[in-house]
C-alpha cells in the first residue's frame, strides 16, 4: 500500500502544532511588549494611572464610571505590585491575551480551523494589536469586550454546551461593556440582526425563557452604577455614545483617516503608529469585504455590515476612536484568508500534488505578513523618531534616583501637568515630597524634573539623562550640604 499524506506526523498533529504556535507566540510576544517594547508610558497611560488611583467608593463620582471595569483591575495590579511601568501595563497584557484566545475560539466557529489559526496568527502579530495590548488604557476593552460579546452570542444561538455559562457570560459583557464608550454600537447591531435575520428570529424563539431572564437579571445588577450615573449626570451619555463636545472638521477627519489606513508611502504616527494594518492585511480585508457584498444573506454578514454602519458616522466625527474597527475588520481578514484557501483549493479538488505545493506560496505569505508586523511594531516603535519621542521613560529612571537616597527625607519637583501622576505613584512614600515650587534653601534632596521654570541655585550633583526623548536631560539632582 502507498503512503497518504494522512499518514505523516505533521499533517495528523496540524492542529495541535498551530494551537501550540499561537500560545507561545502571545506569550513571548506579551512579555516583550510589556517589558521592553516599548517600555514607556504615554500621557494617556499616566492619566490612567491617576484616575485608577483616585478610585474610591466612598467618594464615587459620576465621570469616574466611564471605563469602571478597567480602572477596577488597574488598582488592584497597582495596588498588589506597586506602581511600575509593568504593573501599570498588566491589565491590558492579561486582557490582550484573553482577546487573542476568544478571537481563536469565536473565528473557528465562523470557520474551518485552519482558517481560524492562519487567521490569528495574523492578527496577533500585527501591530494595532500589540500596541493595545501594552497600552496601559482601557484601549484594549473595545477588542476585549467585542471579542468575547461576539462569541458568548454565537454559542448561546448554536446551542452549545454549558449554556447556563454562555448566557451569564453573554449577559454579564454586554452589561459591563457599557461602561466603555462606543461599545453600546456591537449590542446594537447584535439585536438588529437577531430581528432582521429569519434563521438569527428563529434560533432566538428556542432559547429558555426562564434562563434568559435570570441572565438578564444579572446584567442589570452589573449596570446598575451606570444607570445611576446617568441620571445624575446625562452628558456622560453623550461620551459613551461617541459623540464629541466640538462640531467635528469633516475635512481634516477624513484626511486622519486615510492617513491612518493607506498611508503606506509615508509611514509615521504619534503614539499609534500609521498606517495600522500592513499592505497585505488591508488586501484581505478588501477580500473579505468582497465576499461581504456577494454573501449578504449569511448572518455574520448581516452582523458585519449592521455593524460598520454603525461605526463610520461615529470614526468620521471621532476619528482617535480608531480601535473600534479591530475587530470587525479582523473578521474581514478571516473572510479574505477563507475566499484564498477555498478558491485554491476548488482550482485542484482531487489533485494531492497541486495542493500541498498550493501551502509553500501560503506559508511564505502568512509567514511574511507575521514577521513583517512584527519587525514593524519592534523597529517602528523603538526607532521611528516621530514614535518613540511619545513615550516616557521616566518613571523607571526615578524609581532608580529614588532608590538609591534610601529611607532619607528629599523633594521632588514636578511639572503642573505631571504632578499628579507622581503624586499617584509615591503616595505610600512618606519620605518624598512632592511639588512644583523649587525650594529656595534646599535641606534635602531636590530631584528636579526637566521642564521646571526653576531650579536651586549652584551646580546640580547630578544630570540624569535619557536617549529616548528630544530633551535628554530628564533630572537634576541636587544634594543639601547641611548636615
Amino acid at each position: 500500500m502507498g503512503t497518504y499524506i494522512t499518514d505523516y506526523f505533521l499533517y495528523r498533529k496540524r492542529f495541535l502544532l498551530g494551537y501550540s504556535l499561537i500560545a507561545i507566540s502571545v506569550g513571548i510576544i506579551l512579555y516583550l511588549i510589556g517589558t521592553t517594547i516599548p517600555g514607556g508610558l504615554t500621557e494617556g497611560e499616566m492619566e490612567s494611572v491617576v484616575q485608577s488611583s483616585q478610585l474610591s467608593f466612598n467618594s464615587f463620582t459620576p465621570e469616574s464610571i466611564i471605563n469602571l471595569p478597567y480602572h477596577i483591575v488597574q488598582k488592584g495590579s497597582l495596588s498588589i505590585l506597586g506602581v511600575s511601568v509593568f504593573s501599570i501595563k498588566l491589565p491590558s497584557l492579561i486582557l490582550g491575551a484573553l482577546s487573542a484566545v476568544g478571537l481563536l475560539l469565536l473565528l473557528q466557529t465562523w470557520f474551518k480551523r485552519n482558517v481560524a489559526i492562519i487567521t490569528t496568527l495574523i492578527i496577533i502579530a500585527t501591530g494595532q494589536f500589540l500596541f493595545v495590548s501594552q497600552n496601559g488604557t482601557p484601549t484594549i476593552m473595545y477588542i476585549f469586550w467585542t471579542v468575547w460579546l461576539l462569541l458568548a452570542a454565537m454559542m448561546v444561538s448554536r446551542h452549545a454546551a454549558w449554556q447556563p455559562f454562555w448566557k451569564i457570560i453573554l449577559f454579564a459583557a454586554a452589561a459591563l461593556s457599557l461602561y466603555t464608550p462606543l461599545s453600546v454600537y456591537i449590542l446594537v447591531a447584535l439585536v438588529a440582526a437577531s430581528v432582521l435575520h429569519p434563521h438569527l428570529r428563529f434560533l432566538m424563539r428556542r432559547l429558555s425563557k426562564p434562563m434568559l431572564a435570570l441572565a438578564a437579571f444579572c446584567g442589570l445588577v452589573l449596570v446598575a452604577p451606570l444607570i445611576r450615573s446617568l441620571i445624575m449626570q446625562p452628558s456622560i451619555g453623550l461620551t459613551l455614545l461617541g459623540i464629541p463636545n466640538q462640531w467635528p472638521q469633516f475635512d481634516s477627519n477624513m484626511l486622519q483617516i486615510l492617513s491612518q489606513y493607506f498611508n503606506f508611502a509615508m509611514p509615521g504616527g504619534s503614539s499609534l503608529m500609521t498606517p495600522i494594518y500592513g499592505l497585505g492585511s488591508v488586501i484581505f480585508i478588501g477580500l473579505g469585504l468582497w465576499q461581504l457584498f456577494t454573501t449578504k444573506y449569511t448572518a455574520r454578514s448581516y452582523i458585519i455590515t449592521i455593524w460598520l454602519v454603525l461605526l463610520l458616522p461615529i470614526l468620521i466625527i471621532n476619528p482617535n476612536f480608531i480601535s473600534i474597527t479591530f475587530v470587525p475588520f479582523m473578521l474581514l481578514i478571516g473572510m479574505g484568508v477563507n475566499i484564498l484557501l477555498a478558491n485554491w483549493y476548488q482550482m485542484f479538488p482531487r489533485n494531492p500534488y497541486a495542493r500541498i505545493a498550493g501551502l509553500v506560496p501560503l506559508a511564505v505569505l502568512i509567514g511574511g505578513m507575521v514577521f513583517s508586523g512584527l519587525d514593524r511594531y519592534m523597529y517602528g516603535y523603538q526607532y521611528n523618531p516621530a514614535v518613540a519621542v511619545n513615550f516616557s521613560h521616566d518613571l523607571p529612571i526615578l524609581n532608580k534616583e529614588i532608590a538609591t537616597l534610601g529611607n532619607s527625607p528629599s523633594t521632588l519637583v514636578a511639572t503642573p501637568q505631571s504632578m499628579p501622576f507622581y503624586q499617584a505613584v509615591y503616595r505610600d512614600k512618606k519620605e518624598l515630597t512632592i511639588t512644583t515650587t523649587t525650594p529656595s534653601k534646599p535641606t534635602s534632596a531636590v530631584i528636579v524634573m526637566n521642564g521646571v521654570a526653576k531650579r536651586p541655585a549652584g551646580v546640580p550633583n547630578k544630570i540624569v539623562t535619557n536617549g529616548f526623548s528630544d530633551h535628554s536631560d530628564r533630572f537634576y539632582i541636587y544634594k543639601s550640604e547641611v548636615k
